[in-house]
């Protein structure tokens, strides 16, 4: 099978995907024992019966939930995701807004945890059973373990606040003006801006906020990583270039390790796709201003037309971070290329 019609495939499966979602969202969405007009209203305007009429007719709450359903379908398919009841802005303008945040954090701490996990998980492969692969084990035990939320409040306290090696929470130092907005990353518009000054701050503001989401990619990938090299080194080929007279350095990187990423490539499709789709205690802390805060502020307010943004949004995240993954299964595999 060619990859283009692969591809192809694929996209055509997401178009039913993509619809099941909708319903779902907006069945669970509505299926919530809460009132969105007390949620944004005040208690005095709750009190008058012709604003609560105004407010629910605005928002299209007086009719019934499958016409509402309807009406949102028929205005997605134009590329209307509605306006926010919160912000009072179109959602699709919103999530413009949010989303470039999301993808520098998830970017940078994919990056970290990444490439922490492919050096752990080798080191602790080559080195079985050493105490250096009981010291990796237990690190990436420790990664894994940890909720990510409560790791982040004393990242803060310990290397922000008593020892001052990080700043603190924000993407730019307080009171600095951003570079002029280009794609909404920090690091990509002030470089292109030349503002050198707002370059060091977004990237060292990224720095600790990544170091915290990606402890648990690296304990992820640390441990694939050993499980799935540890099986390769057992192969005959590998024997084989070892009887060559190949280096270990060779043999590891040459011919063991293409073979062992596909299940890695696979965590760390995972895990990226999971950051993206907002990660909303690690942005309160850090303040954020990504999807998982804007998701949280919707689903609190019950902001419908945001919450149904959202969904559609880490849907799509989920499907193209699977389909860029068995588009690199093709890649590394040539068995899958011929099957």
């Amino acid at each position: 099978m060619s990859i283009l019609r692969y591809i192809l495939r694929r996209m055509l499966l997401t178009i039913p995907l993509l619809l099941g979602i909708t319903l779902i969202a907006f069945a669970i969405s509505h299926a919530v024992p809460a009132d969105p007009v007390a949620a944004n209203l005040s208690q005095s305007a709750m009190s008058d019966p012709t604003i609560v009429a105004a407010f629910r007719a605005e928002w299209g709450l007086d009719r019934p939930v499958h016409e509402q359903y309807l009406t949102y379908m028929g205005n997605l398919l134009q590329g209307n995701l509605g306006r926010s009841i919160k912000s009072r802005r179109p959602v699709l303008d919103d999530l413009r807004q949010y989303l470039p945040a999301t993808i520098e954090l998830a970017t940078a701490a994919t990056l970290v945890g990444t490439s922490i996990g492919l050096l752990f998980g080798i080191i602790s492969a080559v080195r079985r059973n050493s105490l250096l692969d009981f010291g990796v084990r237990t690190l990436s035990l420790v990664g894994v373990s940890l909720p990510v939320f409560w790791l982040a409040l004393i990242a803060l306290q310990v290397l922000y606040a008593r020892l001052g090696w990080f700043p603190g929470p924000g993407r730019l130092e307080v009171g600095m003006e951003p570079p002029p907005r280009l794609t909404g990353l920090l690091t990509v518009d002030s470089l292109a801006a030349g503002d050198w000054n707002a370059l060091r701050s977004a990237v060292s503001h990224l720095m600790l906020p990544s170091l915290v989401l990606g402890s648990f990619t690296a304990g992820l990938v640390t441990r694939v990583t050993r499980s799935a090299l540890l099986e390769v080194l057992g192969l005959e080929y590998i024997r084989t270039a070892y009887a060559k007279g190949l280096v270990e350095r060779v043999v590891i990187l040459r011919h063991a390790l293409r073979n062992a990423l596909i299940p890695v490539i696979t965590v760390i499709g995972f895990s990226y796709g999971n950051l993206l789709a907002g990660t909303v205690l690690t942005e309160t802390i850090f303040a954020w201003p990504g999807i998982g805060w804007y998701a949280y502020r919707a689903s609190t307010s019950l902001d419908f037309p945001a919450i149904m943004g959202v969904s559609m949004l880490i849907a799509l995240i989920f499907i193209i971070t699977n389909l860029i993954v068995d588009i690199l299964y093709f890649v590394l595999d040539p068995r899958l290329r011929v099957a």
